[in-house]
């Protein structure tokens, strides 16, 4: 199948251009509140969405406090930064999306972005920054590098800050001590004003490949993997099965009553009936039946 394509060459074109195409296509993407202070005890408050966690031994979180892309001056961040390397990472969740908005509105330096957004000042343990008490997690950190990628407006800043201290609300803790995906309730930026709420409508469960191996899609037979009724997520979630069906699962599947119908009315060996197999047994991978689907579809064959 061939698809339409529109290129852009990133080296030719300007800031704006790339910056549009970048944060729309690489999303969502978590939000990195960043509470720091300067030299002479200013505190600041800003968000980022250039954010991850890139280690967990050591505990690593990366962002990036671009310089402007009008004027190439850098964010009070990134001088906070440079006069006192450490950093409060708070995430934000729905209940602070708005507030968290506000304070990436351009302040004068030395403005306290808390008291504007209506966010509260807790102090830190380990840390100089105060951490925002209002966000349901709070990692306290060190900054071990800062590593400055061009001099141009949308130039990044990568922040390296280790984890020292994490403070966590317990209202979003499962029985076991963990965090609830579904009660943490998290945001994640999008491009243009677009946001994504990661509430328990938006997320799924999608299992990891096995531990000792899985068969792959080119494990499949051919008429498995370029059938016209499967989608590629279909593929992929008959790829990650650890076995192919045995002898014995494929003749259970064949004398089910839906398979048993289609290949009498049909003719297993048609075109028509090797489909009907194929809607059959893609409802059942939809339902969760996964290794029954593919027995069913390799009945007709």
């Amino acid at each position: 199948m061939t698809q339409k394509t529109k290129t852009i060459n990133f080296e030719e074109a300007d800031n704006r251009t790339r910056y549009r195409y970048l944060t729309a296509a690489v999303a969502p993407r978590p939000i990195c509140f960043a509470s720091t202070i300067d030299s002479k005890g200013r505190v600041n408050l800003s968000p980022f969405s250039y954010f991850n966690v890139f280690s967990s031994t050591p505990p690593v979180m990366v962002f990036s406090p671009s310089r402007s892309g009008r004027s190439a001056d850098h964010k009070d961040t990134y001088h906070n930064l440079k006069e006192v390397p450490e950093v409060v990472i708070n995430i934000v969740n729905h209940r602070l999306v708005e507030q968290m908005s506000l304070t990436s509105a351009a302040w004068e330096r030395g403005v306290n972005e808390f008291g504007k957004a209506g966010l509260t000042e807790a102090p830190s343990e380990t840390v100089k920054p105060p951490r925002v008490l209002e966000a349901p997690v709070a990692f306290e950190c060190v900054v071990d590098d800062v590593i400055e990628l061009g001099e141009e407006g949308g130039a990044g800043n990568l922040i390296i800050a280790r984890a020292k201290v994490a403070h966590i609300h317990k209202e979003i803790l499962n029985e076991d001590g963990l965090i609830d995906q579904v009660k943490i309730d998290l945001v994640a930026r999008m491009g243009g004003d677009w946001y994504c709420h990661a509430n328990e409508h938006s997320m799924f469960k999608l299992e990891r490949p096995g531990g000792n191996g899985v068969i792959g899609v080119d494990s499949l037979p051919a008429e498995i993997r370029n059938s016209t009724i499967l989608t590629g997520n279909n593929l992929g979630r008959l790829g990650n099965l650890d076995a192919l069906p045995t002898d014995d699962e494929i003749r259970k599947a064949s004398d089910m009553e839906e398979v048993k119908q289609i290949l009498k009315e049909l003719d297993g060996n048609s075109e028509a009936g090797r489909e009907a197999i194929h809607k059959l047994g893609r409802q059942l991978i939809e339902t969760g039946n996964t290794k029954q689907a593919l027995a069913v579809m390799m009945c007709g064959r």
